[in-house]
Parts: structure tokens; C-alpha cells; sequence
């Protein structure tokens, strides 16, 4: 029986859109193609989860991105809708909210398209988590946070409050959760893709995915 979402919030990589703080090492069009393999690891991880479905929220043209015909493939056996709202903080709430209301009662984790090395034993555990918790926050690197669990997919409402893409924006973000009285469990502390330096690194850890393969081109 499926009883739980994961829901991949992403962005088309379209060139000269995606990954612009890669463009001055790559530029724009490869910099695309490093987000279209992040993106379809990460949609490959969703879909190999146990027991849940995989949804994703998309904003952008698929259509102009780069790997077009690989992402639809990938994406048929997905749930996706496009992302609305004002600003981030409000997309993903919306985003989970859109959740809720096509899969009620399930909870959900949430990850983004800058962390391909995240594999479906990760998101398995961090669904895991919330059985003895009500949400699950996994930290990056740079202040912000990689992966978001909550047995109740409405409890996002107060990321609308949370300033996104900051230093702090992890540490708000928990604040912010346990303001609603939720418990709150750690995931893993990973480094997502923002410069060429973390996409060494990221590469280097899922070797033999599609995002390290495309930087092993893209540094030729």
C-alpha cells in the first residue's frame, strides 16, 4: 500500500535560467545540462522509494530545457503540477499544500534538484523518521537545508514566513517549525550544487549517476 509522497520542487533547467551561478565556470548551456542530470537523479530517487508516490512541483519551460525528451520520460510516472505563489517561501508551502489536497493523510518529504547524490534509502528513512516525529529537517552545508519531512504535508504554511536562500535560512526554518509545536528530527548535513566546487564534490559522491557523468563531461 502506498502511504507517502515525495515531492522533488524543481526548477526547468533552461539555459541561461539554471544554475546561473555555474555559467562562469561552464556557462549557461552546460551549466543547464548539470541541472537537467541533477534533476533527473533526483526524479530517479523519487520514483524508487517504497511504498510512495513521487510528485513533482515544476516552474518553467520543459519544453526549452536541456534533456527535454529524458525529463517527460522520466516524468510520466510522476504526479507533477507547476509551482505558484509570491516568492520561494511561498511556492513550497503551496506546493505541500497541492499535497494535501491530491493525498490526504500521507505524509511527505521534500527535496529540491541540488542534491543528486541523495539516494531512495535516504528518503526512506527520512519518511521513516516521522513516525516518531512530526517533522524532519536535513541541514546543507551552506545555512539552508536540502530535505524537509512532515506527517502533516499543511504544517508548511510556515515557510511562507521563512527568508529563503539565506545563511540562516535552515536554522529559521527549525525555529519556525517548533513554533507550531511540532517535534522536530535531524536528517543528514549535505552539500548541494550552487558552484563548481560543490559539484566536484557531489560528483564525487554518486559517482555513477547522471549529474556525475555530466561533470566529468563538462570538465573535459
Amino acid at each position: 500500500m502506498t502511504d507517502a509522497v515525495v515531492l522533488v520542487v524543481a526548477k526547468a533547467p533552461v539555459a541561461g535560467l539554471a544554475k546561473t551561478r555555474l555559467a562562469p565556470a561552464f556557462g549557461a548551456r552546460t551549466a543547464a545540462r548539470l541541472a537537467a542530470a541533477a534533476l533527473l537523479d533526483t526524479v530517479d530517487s523519487a520514483r524508487s522509494v517504497p511504498d510512495a508516490y513521487p510528485v513533482v512541483a515544476m516552474t518553467g519551460s520543459l519544453a526549452a530545457a536541456e534533456r527535454s525528451a529524458e525529463l517527460a520520460a522520466a516524468l510520466r510516472d510522476c504526479t507533477v503540477f507547476e509551482q505558484h505563489g509570491d516568492g520561494f517561501g511561498d511556492r513550497l508551502a503551496n506546493a505541500h499544500a497541492e499535497v494535501a489536497a491530491r493525498f490526504p493523510g500521507l505524509p511527505v518529504v521534500q527535496i529540491g534538484m541540488d542534491t543528486p547524490q541523495v539516494r531512495p534509502p535516504m528518503l526512506t528513512g527520512a519518511l521513516a523518521r516521522l513516525r516518531e516525529s512530526d517533522a524532519a529537517l536535513g541541514p546543507a552545508l551552506d545555512g539552508g537545508w536540502w530535505g524537509l519531512g512532515l506527517r502533516d504535508p499543511l504544517a508548511a504554511r510556515v515557510l511562507r514566513e521563512v527568508p529563503m536562500s539565506m545563511a540562516d535560512t535552515g536554522q529559521r526554518t527549525l525555529f519556525a517549525l517548533r513554533a507550531l509545536g511540532l517535534r522536530v528530527c535531524h536528517l543528514p548535513t549535505l552539500s548541494d550544487v550552487d558552484t563548481a566546487a560543490d559539484a566536484e564534490l557531489v560528483a564525487a559522491l554518486a559517482p555513477s549517476g547522471r549529474f556525475a557523468h555530466a561533470f566529468a563531461e563538462a570538465s573535459r
